[in-house]
């Protein structure tokens, strides 16, 4: 019976989902409670779900199954839960309660925010166990009109404008997406994961059909991915959304767009369709070394927090495509790992840019100025955590990065130089992480005076224009005045940081948690 773990995990969230609206015309705060329960009860379905798998073994050689209706591959449509999806279920399980947490004091609170989030949360859900392309379109297309509608929770012009670029960039990598499935289908005649390993290999690696429609849909996760020059509404989308459903995207959406590039390319194509098309694998490797590379020199120019982070995501993730096109066991192991410690990373860090505009007004880096010496422990662990992006040792940060790389140097010594290029863009943009992670530092301990509440902010604060939306008013261009740091979301940041760093020490452990996996995909 385990594997109806695997329908209630999408199911729950989904359902609950109507609940706010249901009874939100009688009870105005009925959202909060309602998602409150049903995440904690997500949270013991993930581990559940992760206990199977990792500690009992799961009952099939792919993992935990279970055919909807009872239809058997390929007819009908499977959930399935190896290694890797169980691992991003519990991920999402933990950041959508710890966004909760964040949001129960930041906002936004309407019931209709709280519909969203479970919508949206379910939606993850279901990218995560799916094992069809066609239901992973659906759930792509569920995570994406969710996110559309959170961008522009608070209302605002810039909120819009932002959540509209979004939706007409999000639609296009859709589309595309579902073109290149369509081919796929045409080729195949099947939708089911497992069932098109057999049946590509039957068709031929090299048949057209088959690669314009791996190569559509590249470009159409691509554009969810936010892969440079494709990730045009990240920034935006980021900056201007509530920090809560900034929190929240900036941890899971790309991740989980990124995974499905990962589970597409290994469960369905396999490692073979690479091997037999260089052409392919060596556009995604440019295409990465790309935005690896613009998206850390980007990020060093950024004033703004949310816009460094966002751009820094964009360098993050073309890592982790590097990491699917070399093909090779060490870089995959350090794609997954640098896949699910990104998006934790993430996290931390938009929580604690979250709570410094909730405590501080801070929305710049300039506002930072001396904060350190206001808020020790809230600096304290975003500093921790915005080494552990730099990949400092000991780090979760770290052993994404170093396994990509060591991958990229065994895939140069076997003939592709393409690969040492993927090695050599991987230390500049770490230079050019520590280079705008020693700038936050800086300014939250050695900048000078901090002018505290209620005083004239940095020039460069109020030169640079609007802070952005949840920001309160400051006619005078200088920081609110000080309110204190939810205690509940605080804690939620430090227990972050030192997940982040206790990961660090998980380099063998990941690479036996993982290796079932990595044994069927390579």
């Amino acid at each position: 019976m385990s594997d109806l773990l695997l329908p209630l995990a999408i199911v729950v969230p989904i359902l609950a989902a109507t609940l706010p609206l249901l009874f939100g015309t009688q009870y105005d705060r009925i959202g909060w409670p309602i998602a409150a329960i049903t995440t904690v009860s997500l949270v013991g379905i993930a581990s559940w779900i992760a206990r199977i798998v990792f500690v009992e073994g799961p009952p099939t050689e792919y993992g935990i199954v279970h055919e909807l209706g009872g239809w058997q591959r390929p007819y009908g449509i499977e959930l399935v839960a190896d290694e890797l999806s169980a691992a991003l279920v519990v991920l999402v399980a933990l950041v959508a309660a710890g966004t909760l947490v964040l949001s129960r004091v930041t906002g936004p609170r309407g019931n209709a925010f709280y519909s969203g989030y479970l919508l949206l949360t379910g939606g993850l859900m279901g990218i995560s166990l799916t094992g069809d392309l066609f239901n992973l379109f659906v759930f792509l297309e569920i995570v994406g009109l969710t996110t559309y509608a959170l961008v522009a929770a608070d209302r605002s012009g810039a909120s819009a404008y932002a959540s509209i670029k979004y939706l007409l960039v999000g639609t296009v990598g859709a589309s595309l997406y579902l073109v290149g499935v369509g081919y796929t289908f045409l080729a195949t005649g099947s939708l089911n994961m497992i069932d098109l390993q057999a049946t590509i290999a039957t068709v031929g690696y090299g048949d057209p059909l088959i690669r314009a429609g791996y190569a559509l849909i590249v470009v159409g996760l691509s554009l969810k991915i936010a892969v440079f020059p494709l990730h045009v509404w990240q920034p935006d989308a980021y900056q201007r959304a509530p920090d809560a459903v900034t929190t929240f995207i900036a941890a899971l959406v790309s991740t989980s767009a990124a995974y499905a590039l990962l589970r597409i390319t290994y469960t369905v194509f396999t490692v073979e369709f690479l091997a037999a098309n260089d052409g392919i694998t060596n556009a995604m490797l440019l295409a990465a070394g790309v935005s690896i590379l613009v998206g850390s020199v980007l990020a060093v120019m950024q004033s703004d927090l949310k816009r460094l982070f966002a751009y820094s995501s964009v360098a993050q993730f073309g890592m982790i495509v590097a990491a699917i096109a070399l093909a090779n066991e060490t870089a995959l192991l350090g794609g997954i790992i640098h896949l699910l410690g990104h998006g934790l990373l993430k996290f931390g860090l938009f929580l604690a840019v979250g709570l410094l505009a909730y405590g501080y007004g801070v929305r710049r880096v300039a506002d930072l100025a001396s904060l350190a010496r206001r808020a020790p422990y809230l600096s304290g662990a975003f500093v921790v955590l915005g080494l552990a992006l730099v990949g400092i040792p000991p780090s979760i940060g770290l052993l994404g990065k170093w396994y990509i790389a060591l991958g990229a140097v065994e895939a140069a010594g076997g003939g592709d130089l393409a690969a040492l290029g993927i090695a050599a863009v991987i230390l500049v943009s770490t230079l050019f992480t520590l280079a705008y992670v020693a700038r936050i530092i800086e300014q939250l301990y050695f900048a000078g005076t901090d002018p505290g509440p209620g005083d004239a902010g940095s020039a460069a604060s109020a030169a640079d224009g609007p802070t952005g939306p949840g920001t309160p008013a400051q006619p005078d261009g200088g920081r609110t005045e000080q309110r204190d740091v939810p205690t509940g979301a605080f804690v939620v940041l430090v227990v972050v940081a030192l997940i982040a760093v206790g990961l660090g020490f998980a380099g063998f452990a990941a690479a036996d948690l993982f290796g079932p996996f990595l044994g069927r995909m390579i």
